[in-house]
């Protein structure tokens, strides 16, 4: 106890010297038994900060994105191999078979026979665009000519005489 310092103190203060001297003497074997730890652990992360919903529906988006173009393929590589027969043909393309075209020839069919009014209508019309009208029945020629009267044609010299000085080129200031 010689490292403590003494401080006067009156006698009635003996027994608080005691506990503070037993404290610190505490706290030197603590510090003298410490050992150097390095802290490795990750700082706490808080619960709003480790679901980001953003993120995750992205994430969600392109993997449904991978899914759908991966389906669009394996989708193309069967029709392909529907198409040709399972041959592999080096560079020669088939013509594309519907799968559905019985069914809408039958449609088409049924159509027909239940409109038959609506099938002669459209057989029976012709289509008559404006040109094959003029062809046919042209505008008498009074009609034609009737804007261009009062348009006179000048001749060069006279179109320049009967121009203002402004649109001649020259200003004149007053």
């Amino acid at each position: 106890m010689l490292g403590v310092p003494r401080l006067t103190l009156s006698h009635g203060r003996g027994y608080l010297q005691g506990t503070w001297e037993k404290a610190y003497q505490d706290h030197r074997r603590k510090v003298q038994e410490a050992r150097p730890v390095v802290d490795s652990r990750a700082p706490p992360t808080l619960s709003h900060l480790c679901l980001k919903l953003g993120k995750l529906k992205q994430l969600e988006e392109g993997r449904l994105s991978a899914i759908d173009r991966d389906n669009r393929l394996l989708l193309e590589k069967v029709s392909c191999i529907m198409r040709t027969g399972g041959w592999t043909l080096s560079g020669v393309t088939c013509a594309h078979r519907s799968l559905n075209r019985e069914k809408r020839e039958q449609e088409l069919c049924s159509l027909r026979e239940k409109n038959p009014f609506c099938r002669r209508s459209q057989t029976q019309r012709r289509i008559r665009s404006p040109h094959t009208l003029w062809e046919a029945d042209p505008p008498p020629e009074e009609e034609t000519d009737k804007g261009h009267e009062q348009w006179e044609m000048l001749k060069p010299n006279q179109e320049r005489e009967n121009r203002s000085p402004s649109q001649q080129g020259f200003l004149h200031f007053i």
